[in-house]
């Protein structure tokens, strides 16, 4: 695996060795033998989870407060969505920065977002099987989030031609200024 950094401090982009031929494709999304000396070794991953949302679906921006806080593994299995990650951490030189980057089926390529940040994305397919492992268990106590679209985040997000398909909790969602008061 390669690990490639990102402009946000411990953000990782992460790319699998993958083994092609005529009859498909092979590839470990994780081992923890081979994460030694690598910025997955100090992780103990609890908990998988997947999604599946159709085109259009802006799922986020979500994170966990306190001792619940998560790091996430994430990819997508079929489809591509527009991942983006923001660093929440008051004491980081990219605090409030954010990065975003597609994630595909096709470019099997993986996002390594540490405790500290939120997490949201947008389906750019038709659908999308999106999957990732956590350090740490959910706890529905624990569970915040702000706006996709907060202005002093300023997340470029992709212009689908169409308008995001938002759940009504996400559309609740205070601005990062107004719910910004956590501790992680």
């Amino acid at each position: 695996m390669n690990f490639l950094e990102t402009p946000l401090k411990d953000l990782y982009i992460v790319e699998p060795r993958v083994f092609s031929d005529a009859r498909g494709y092979f590839f470990e999304s994780f081992n923890a033998k081979t994460a030694v000396g690598t910025p997955l070794e100090n992780y103990r991953w609890v908990q998988d989870n997947e999604s599946q949302s159709i085109k259009g679906v802006l799922r986020g921006l979500h994170f966990q407060k306190g001792d619940h806080s998560q790091a996430k593994l994430v990819r997508v299995i079929s489809g591509q969505v527009f991942d983006v990650a923001v660093d929440l951490r008051e004491d980081s030189p990219t605090f409030r920065k954010w990065f975003g980057m597609v994630l595909s089926s096709e470019n099997k390529k993986q996002m390594l977002i540490p405790r500290g940040f939120a997490h949201g994305f947008l389906v750019l397919s038709d659908s999308a099987t999106f999957t990732y492992k956590c350090d740490n268990y959910y706890a529905s106590e624990s569970d915040s989030g702000f706006l996709y679209n907060d202005p002093d985040i300023g997340i470029k997000w992709p212009d689908l031609g169409m308008a995001y398909i938002i759940s009504e909790k996400d559309q609740n969602l205070g601005t990062f200024s107004s719910s910004y008061k956590f501790q992680l």
